[in-house]
C-alpha cells in the first residue's frame, strides 16, 4: 500500500470553529459540547482508512528483550535492526624507500679456524680426511668437527664491508566502522502490522512480535528502527484531522449531524435541519472516499507493470522454448529444394 505523504492537517479545535460559524445561535447558547464530538472525528478518520494517517519513524532501544512502542502507534510499516561493525583493511600504497643508518649486526662465532682457510689457530687438525685445503671437497666434519675444543676466547666477526641491509615492509591499514541495517522478521499480527509489511516475509534469525503496546524480540539488547502509521495527534496530544478542501465537508457534516441528533434527543425541533444535513453527509462521504482512494502515480505504475507482466506471461511465455529462427530456416530450405 502506498501512502500519501503530502496530506496537511489541522486540529480538531479548528474544525469545531468552522462548524460553530454555521451554528452561531447554538454556539451562543452553549448548546454544542466539544467532548461529545471528538469520537465523531475519530470515526470519520477510521472510515477514510490508513491513507490519511501520518507516516512516522522512531528509533527504539531494546532492553531485556522488549521495548515500549510510541503512544500514537497504530500500524507497523517496516522495521530494521541497526548495528555497527568495525573492519581493519589495508589501503592503497606504493613502494617507499628510506635511507637509515643501521648498526652492523655482529655474529659471535667459535674461534675454530678451518685448515682450508688462512687462519693458523687451531687446537687440532682435521687430518688427511679434509683432502688438503680444497674447501669444496672437505666434509662438513672437517670444517667444524664435533670434538673441536676452544683454543682462544670467542671473537666478533662481521662481513667484509661491514654493511648490513634490512628490508622492512610496512603495510598501512585503516579502521572503518560501518553502520548496518538488518531486516527483522515480524511474527504476523494482523491488528498492528500492515498486510504489505516486508518484515512478514524476511528471512532473518532475529524475530519480533507486538503485544499490548510493546515490541518483544528474541535478542536481549539492540536498536530497532521502525516506520509506522501513527494516530492523528500532534506533539501536544491534540487530535488532528486532514485539511483538504474535498475532505473537510465530510468531517463538518458528520459533526453537524451529531449536534442536531443530540438536540433532537433533547426534544428540540430540528428534524428538517437533520434531514438536510444527513443528505449532504452521504454525498460528502462518497466524494471524500473517492478522493482518498484515488491511486497516486506510484500505484498506477505498479498496476501498469503488473499488467505488462501478466500479458507477457500470457502471449510470450508459451513460445520461449520454440527457436525463433526455425520457421525462417524451413522456408529457405524449401525454396532451395525447388531449384
Amino acid at each position: 500500500m502506498s501512502y500519501n505523504y503530502t496530506v496537511r492537517y489541522r486540529t480538531f479545535d479548528q474544525l469545531l470553529d468552522d462548524v460553530q460559524v454555521d451554528f452561531q445561535n447554538l454556539s451562543l447558547q452553549n448548546m454544542i459540547e466539544p467532548q461529545q464530538l471528538i469520537k465523531v472525528a475519530k470515526r470519520v478518520t477510521y472510515d477514510l482508512g490508513l491513507r490519511i494517517m501520518m507516516t512516522k519513524e522512531v528509533m527504539l532501544d531494546v532492553k531485556n528483550n522488549k521495548v515500549k512502542l510510541p503512544d500514537d502507534f497504530f500500524v507497523l510499516n517496516y522495521a530494521l535492526i541497526c548495528d555497527e561493525v568495525t573492519i581493519n583493511e589495508p589501503v592503497s600504497q606504493g613502494t617507499h624507500i628510506e635511507e637509515v643508518r643501521l648498526t652492523p649486526t655482529y655474529k659471535q662465532t667459535l674461534d675454530i679456524i678451518s685448515p682450508c682457510t688462512d687462519g693458523t689457530v687451531n687446537c687440532q687438525t682435521c687430518g688427511t680426511a679434509c683432502g688438503g685445503c680444497n674447501c669444496a671437497s672437505s666434509p662438513a666434519s672437517c670444517v667444524n668437527p664435533p670434538e673441536t675444543q676452544y683454543c682462544v676466547k670467542p671473537k666478533i666477526q662481521i662481513n667484509c664491508k661491514g654493511d648490513t641491509y634490512e628490508l622492512v615492509q610496512v603495510v598501512k591499514s585503516q579502521e572503518r566502522t560501518y553502520k548496518r541495517l538488518w531486516p527483522l522478521r515480524m511474527i504476523n499480527n494482523p491488528q498492528t502490522i500492515d498486510c504489505d509489511c516486508p518484515n512478514l516475509y524476511a528471512r532473518s534469525e532475529e524475530e519480533a512480535w507486538i503485544r499490548d503496546g510493546f515490541l518483544f524480540t528474541n535478542f536481549e539488547h539492540g536498536k530497532v528502527y521502525i516506520t509506522y502509521q501513527g494516530q492523528l495527534e500532534d506533539e501536544d496530544g491534540n487530535l488532528l484531522v486532514p485539511d483538504h478542501p474535498e475532505i473537510n465537508e465530510y468531517y463538518e457534516y458528520a459533526v453537524k449531524q451529531r449536534i442536531l441528533e443530540n438536540l433532537l434527543m433533547n426534544d428540540e425541533p430540528v428534524t428538517a435541519k437533520l434531514n438536510l444535513v444527513e443528505q449532504r453527509l452521504k454525498i460528502a462521504r462518497n466524494y471524500a472516499k473517492s478522493i482518498v482512494n484515488t491511486p497516486n502515480f506510484a500505484e498506477l505504475k505498479q498496476v501498469f507493470e503488473a499488467n505488462r507482466k501478466a500479458m507477457y506471461a500470457k502471449y510470450y511465455e508459451p513460445f520461449k522454448s520454440y527457436p525463433w529462427n526455425q520457421a525462417y530456416n524451413i522456408n529457405v530450405n524449401n525454396q532451395m529444394n525447388r531449384y
